[in-house]
């Protein structure tokens, strides 16, 4: 009997389900390299094997206990789950054969500076920016056109990142990311990677996400969510909701700097998550790419419910080198779908989340996904490297009733802090 395509999914967290679930939809049995390096106490289902692996500090022990699983086994491909597994992902692909993104790709995309150059040299629309290899750098930055944004240059997420409106601020701000970056990345301390801040001019306008799909070479757009007004400082992701409401004309400009943004960074397989920032409500600016599912996973629901796109699944048929199946059919609109984190409106620990009762049974709701409870800690911005403690994940017949459902949202979640 011919055993099942195998892919190996590294820094899943193995409480967020879509990529599980989708490897099921798939017909693939999944190999777990586990987020952070520690085993979970019981595998989810479909996955038939856990390496548990210090990718961060030992990249090249990973990269040969990958190989050597794959002489060992074999496996029919491997995705990156996280920003911080791309190079590794990129590297064990091409050492393999298997599809993949060249390692030049790969450090562009983990690379901010690399992707404003490469926007910049390819005619695309592009913010100016700065680049500080050490915080006594911090005036080169005071060139820019007020406010900027500050923002690690390898980070991910929203760590780090904070909008800056006054030049007085700027010395103080540039100092505390740095020290962040220092403690959770090793600035200063180690010899490898990328340790650099970069400063931008903001861009005022709503912000929108585009998930995409790429198989040889050709890029196909699945979704552009609506993300709303996001002014900072810290650009907390609360709402999304797709299709994003925008003319025929703004939607076309948003797809044709996508499409650039991957020529540009040479992203020619896989699945992409592309945040950009509409500049007057009509001018899109790419702000930078991540070339894995989007939001550990749970932006694929903007895809599957609005558009009828198995982003995830797809994502894992082009990884194991299978032609995905959107390719053969037209994609439809068939309907609204919104995701909601519920905001953090502080730090602390958690006493309780109010609310969630009155959301079962109800008939808009997909799922409510919780990753936190009584007694996990929040950090506080801008350095929160863990998940919202709830996702609301919602269908709905307009765009209307999906911004309804979240200002009904707004009134009844809320995180309590002891």
């Amino acid at each position: 009997m011919q055993r099942r395509p195998r892919i190996v999914l590294v820094h899943q967290r193995h409480y967020l389900p879509w990529l599980f679930e989708a490897a099921t939809r798939a017909g693939m049995d999944v190999i777990l390299v586990p987020w952070g390096g520690t085993p979970p106490a019981a595998l989810p289902e479909g996955v038939v094997s856990c390496l548990p692996l210090d990718t961060e500090r030992d990249p090249d022990g990973a990269f040969h206990a990958l190989t050597e699983l794959h002489r060992r086994e074999g496996f029919e491909g491997i995705l990156a789950c996280s920003e911080l597994a791309v190079p590794l992902v990129s590297r064990v692909a091409r050492a393999l054969g298997l599809p993949g993104l060249s390692e030049s790709t790969a450090r562009t995309v983990r690379d901010k500076r690399l992707m404003r150059t490469r926007l910049r040299d390819a005619g695309s629309r592009s913010m100016d920016f700065v680049e500080l290899r050490a915080p006594g750098e911090w005036r080169r930055a005071l060139g820019l056109r007020m406010p900027v944004v500050v923002k690690p240059a390898a980070g991910y997420s929203s760590f780090g990142v904070v909008r800056v409106d006054d030049p007085a601020a700027l010395e103080a701000v540039i100092g505390r990311v740095w020290e962040l970056c220092r403690s959770e990345f090793g600035y200063g301390r180690r010899t490898d990677g990328v340790q650099a801040l970069l400063v931008e001019e903001y861009v005022a306008g709503p912000e929108i996400s585009v998930e995409s799909l790429v198989y040889e070479g050709e890029v196909r757009v699945c979704a552009i969510s609506a993300k709303g007004e996001l002014p900072g400082p810290y650009f907390e992701e609360v709402r999304f909701r797709a299709p994003a409401p925008l003319p025929p004309e703004v939607a076309a400009a948003v797809t044709h700097e996508v499409v650039a943004a991957h020529a540009a960074f040479g992203v020619d397989t896989g699945v992409t998550h592309t945040e950009l920032r509409l500049r007057q409500g009509r001018e899109p600016y790419v702000l930078e790419m991540g070339a894995r599912v989007g939001g550990g996973g749970f932006l694929h629901h903007l895809a599957h419910a609005g558009a009828g796109v198995d982003l995830a699944a797809e994502a894992l048929r082009i990884a194991v080198g299978m032609r995905p199946r959107c390719w053969d059919t037209s994609p439809a609109h068939s309907g609204h779908a919104a995701a909601y984190q519920v905001p953090l409106n502080g730090s602390g620990r958690i006493r309780a989340v109010h609310g969630l009762d009155a959301l079962d049974g109800d008939p808009r709701v997909d799922r409510v996904l919780r990753l936190m409870g009584p007694g996990d800690l929040v950090r506080p911005y801008p350095a929160p490297l863990t998940a919202h403690p709830v996702i609301v994940l919602s269908h709905h017949p307009t765009d209307a009733e999906a911004v309804a459902f979240h200002e009904e949202l707004d009134r009844r979640l809320w995180i309590e802090y002891e």
